[in-house]
């Protein structure tokens, strides 16, 4: 399988390159700085880098053509005014439709599972005001995916630990999962991405995680 993946120096991205790399998966990591993995005795022929902005329309449909799948973790600033989330995932979708690359899994935030039939947890007047901002980004980000033709699963994580993989973890379909810590591991996440790709359980659904 070769995997695309954005936000590839993350404590997620980076991860998910780690790990897919030890499954025997060609792995094009992409991103702005993403030179650095190769400094992290990751040399491997089954590593392939594209140093990039994810705005850039060339850049992005270089590293997704031939991909049989894409997992993004993308990140950026809390502020509302960093619109990688958002736009980022739109040019995305846009260059896996020019390539024919349909499948994608996403990281997004727990605001954007359901609170219950008809709200997400975003839309609760208590809803902690300080990640409204990167919530609301999560949400454009995943109206692009709902909106598109894609095989798309949308990871929606509470709070990320810089930790490695347990596998100790539960997740459950739009809604948070039971019983729900509201913490992950970085390395449970990049875990769940993978093997979602295999297993297809959350195709076209949100998914709440929690170790």
């Amino acid at each position: 399988m070769i995997i695309t993946v954005f936000g590839a120096t993350g404590q997620v991205g980076n991860r998910i390159v780690k790990q897919g790399l030890a499954m025997g998966y060609k792995m094009k990591a992409f991103g702005r700085n993403v030179s650095k993995l190769i400094d992290e005795d990751l040399r491997s022929d089954l590593l392939q880098t594209f140093q990039g902005g994810v705005f850039d329309d060339e850049q992005v449909y270089d590293a997704i053509k031939g991909s049989d799948a894409v997992l993004s973790a993308l990140g950026g600033a809390f502020d509302g005014e960093d619109k990688t989330r958002s736009l980022g995932i739109k040019n995305i979708v846009k260059q896996m439709d020019k390539a024919g690359v349909k499948r994608i899994i996403a990281l997004g935030g727990l605001g954007i599972l359901n609170a219950d039939e008809t709200h997400l947890r975003i839309d609760d007047p208590n809803y902690p005001a300080q990640y409204l901002p990167v919530g609301k980004e999560h949400l454009k980000a995943y109206q692009f995916l709902n909106t598109s033709d894609l095989e798309w699963t949308f990871v929606c994580s509470p709070d990320i630990k810089d930790n490695d993989a347990t596998g100790n973890y539960v997740t459950n379909a739009n809604y948070v999962p039971e019983p729900n810590k509201f913490f992950i591991n970085a390395g449970d996440i990049a875990h769940f991405m993978l093997n979602e790709l295999n297993k297809n359980e959350f195709a076209k659904q949100r998914v709440g995680i929690s170790n």
